[in-house]
């Protein structure tokens, strides 16, 4: 072969040569569909049937640069590591150890501007490119059709303080924020974006990987965090752990902000996804408590009996609580981070049924176990209490938390049972498994005793709610237009949306109409407007002039449609509480 020029030699040319080739000057990619590639600088030795092997895919003349120094006869095989490309779970190259040490390297690339241009690197991406001589520029030019936003490539051996580099498209540069799907779209394609490169390096069991920033640190953790957790506590075999870290200097203090954020909303996911009997009542509010011990300084954790809720007069509560074995709890959380502990402050309530059966009013045995996570509402609300402490949030927040389980029994609400509520509204209850809207209805008349800034509160609470909105989005319920653009513009910053329902005088009348009490729990049309006529019902507790009401039950779980988080229980929306309660913080006037 060419000795000291460049020459072309097709691969038939080539397989007639002697039994070894030695070639210096090279790179070897597998597993592309291309017609031709050039080698380029990387010493190599490859047997006839290697050489036969690898390069059997090309169908164009293979072109050979200077670097061919020489011919031998002694068989071998392939004997240098060299960097090697896979997309997705392509298989591992030669000599690499699955768990090696070392870390793994996450960085981004944006669309190009051009159609069918080339990839461009984030500043990360640019900067370790210089650090191996343009090498993973010239290996995603050379692997095909330009990296698709949400997308992964894998690189092995470029650099030996990272085994494994992973490239993750970013989508269009500083997409901003996209008003037709109500979010920031650069923030959730950077978290889109770097929860399934993260997963990569989990696959490939690398125990820690530095995270490019993206141009956004906090987006990047969220992403990081939130796409790495799995619940997993009661399995023998778990998924190998990996620790998230930022890449570079730059944005530390909003990746901090962004792992805060994250493990708030994976707090209300370990809650909501545990098994029903390792989340009790009890256990639900020691463990909260457990959580805020950290903030004892400015915190204060009351977990009620059942006896101080029969002296609050708290009827629908305790009517739904009465059917099952496990006592009732009333968790109340007092975060004080206001300048004044006398400010007043944001009301979280969140419905805790820890495991809802829908009491007499049985619900069908498929699908029973996902009410684990009945107390989704609970939560969230608790969750991000211990974020907005964590975060040392400059406000006073309250979480009302009522918790109990749903059961049927000879003690059970039966259907036209009616039962009295904390304000003295009677409810006929003709669903028992309308339940959590009379756990909220005792928990809302007692927010009002704190000249709350808001009342805001969530709950798993109607199948409607899901046929509505599906996943897309949290329905909210508000009687406070002030309170709507604050959820409102925290949910674009988080991605985790919320769309507003109507609250209309018309669905009050199902719910007053009623012939035994006050109120029916599910309306006069039951099927009709389900969601509304459940937040109408929860209108007649409130007298404060802001509170919305968040009907989570539509993201209560992930299939797939999140894609930085893993199926299963969702936690949402933590995060928007979060943003929210951070917003209101910086807000020095209180609403009209």
């Amino acid at each position: 072969m060419c000795r000291d020029g460049a020459g072309t030699s097709s691969l038939g040319d080539l397989c007639q040569r002697p039994t070894t080739l030695i070639i210096t000057n090279f790179f070897l990619i597998s597993n592309l569909n291309l017609t031709s590639f050039s080698l380029q600088p990387f010493p190599l030795v490859l047997s006839q049937q290697t050489l036969l092997r690898s390069l059997s895919f090309l169908t164009e003349p293979l072109q050979v640069l200077k670097g061919c120094t020489q011919v031998s006869l002694e068989p071998s095989v392939l004997q240098a590591e060299q960097p090697q490309f896979s997309q997705s779970r392509s298989p591992l190259p030669r000599g690499y150890s699955r768990g090696a040490g070392g870390k793994g390297l996450l960085l981004g690339a944006y669309a190009s501007e051009e159609e069918g241009g080339a990839a461009q690197l984030s500043a990360a991406g640019d900067a370790f490119d210089s650090r191996v001589s343009g090498r993973l520029r010239e290996l995603l030019a050379a692997c095909g059709p330009p990296l698709k936003k949400g997308k992964a490539r894998i690189f092995h051996g470029l650099h030996q303080d990272f085994p494994s580099v992973v490239v993750v498209g970013l989508g269009k540069k500083n997409a901003g924020v996209n008003d037709q799907e109500n979010w920031d779209e650069d923030k959730e394609n950077i978290r889109a974006a770097v929860a399934v490169g993260c997963r990569q390096i989990q696959d490939l069991e690398i125990p820690c990987v530095e995270v490019d920033p993206c141009g956004d640190a906090q987006a990047a953790a969220e992403g990081a965090v939130l796409g790495l957790h799995e619940y997993n506590e009661l399995k023998q075999k778990k998924k190998p752990v990996v620790t998230p870290q930022l890449h570079g200097s730059a944005g530390n203090e909003a990746w901090q902000k962004g792992v805060i954020y994250a493990e708030g909303q994976n707090l209300a996911r370990y809650l909501m996804e545990a098994p029903a009997n390792y989340i009790t009542p009890i256990k639900f509010a020691e463990y909260i408590e457990q959580k805020l011990g950290n903030f004892a300084s400015n915190v204060k954790v009351h977990i009620r009996p059942e006896s101080w809720i029969a002296t609050q007069q708290m009827g629908a509560f305790l009517s739904v609580a009465k059917g099952s074995a496990e006592p009732p709890i009333f968790l109340e959380i007092h975060y004080l981070g206001g300048a004044n502990a006398n400010d007043s402050p944001l009301v979280f309530v969140g419905k805790g049924v820890t495991f809802d059966s829908g009491g007499i009013s049985l619900k069908p045995s498929s699908g029973m176990d996902a009410m684990r996570a009945d107390m989704g509402g609970a939560a969230t609300v608790c969750s991000a209490i211990v974020t907005a402490a964590a975060l040392n949030l400059p406000l006073n927040i309250i979480g009302l938390a009522p918790l109990c389980e749903n059961m049927p029994s000879g003690k059970a609400n039966k259907p036209g049972d009616v039962v009295r509520a904390k304000n003295g509204k009677t409810i006929q209850v003709d669903n028992t498994d309308a339940e959590g809207r009379l756990l909220l209805a005792d928990a809302l008349c007692y927010a009002h005793n704190f000249n709350a800034r808001a009342i805001v509160n969530a709950a798993t609470l109607t199948g409607a709610m899901d046929v509505a909105l599906g996943s897309a989005a949290t329905g909210v319920f508000t009687n406070s237009s002030w309170l709507w653009n604050h959820l409102y513009e925290a949910s674009i910053v988080t991605g985790d949306r919320v769309w507003r329902m109507p609250l209309f005088e018309h669905y009050t009348k199902q719910v007053t109409d009623c012939p035994l009490a006050d109120l029916s729990n599910i309306g006069k049309y039951s099927r009709a407007g389900g969601a509304c006529t459940a937040a109408a019902f929860l209108r007649e507790f409130v007298t404060a002039p802001h509170w919305a009401h968040l009907d989570i039950a539509g993201v209560m779980a992930n299939k797939d449609e999140v894609p930085y988080l893993r199926k299963g229980m969702a936690g949402r929306p933590t995060r928007t509480l979060v943003e929210f309660a951070a917003r209101l913080s910086q807000d020095s006037h209180n609403p009209k």
